[in-house]
């Protein structure tokens, strides 16, 4: 799984955003605002990582989540990118 070409993760103003660049700000009129969890989430994402190796990563690096609860939050944050037309 990857980010289509095209979205580009910026850090404006302390805050992570993803904008679209080059013709896909034809396709796209806006930018989505990520919080500390979602960059970690979409520069894996960036790396190719698949939904197990998420949920994964997310275990690793949050200790206090949850299998149940970071299947969950890996789940929600795709379902989100996939209804912004973000992934391949």
């Amino acid at each position: 799984m990857k980010i289509k070409s095209g979205f580009m993760l910026r850090s404006i103003a302390g805050r992570n955003i993803v904008v679209p660049v080059g013709n896909r700000s034809l396709d796209f009129n806006g930018m989505i605002t990520l919080n500390e969890s979602a960059t970690f989430l979409w520069e894996q994402l960036e790396k190719g990582a698949e939904e197990q190796e998420l949920v994964r990563a997310v275990l690793e690096r949050y200790e206090d989540v949850d299998e149940d609860l970071a299947k969950k939050s890996v789940s929600d944050f795709l379902d989100k990118l996939r209804e912004v037309d973000c992934l391949e």
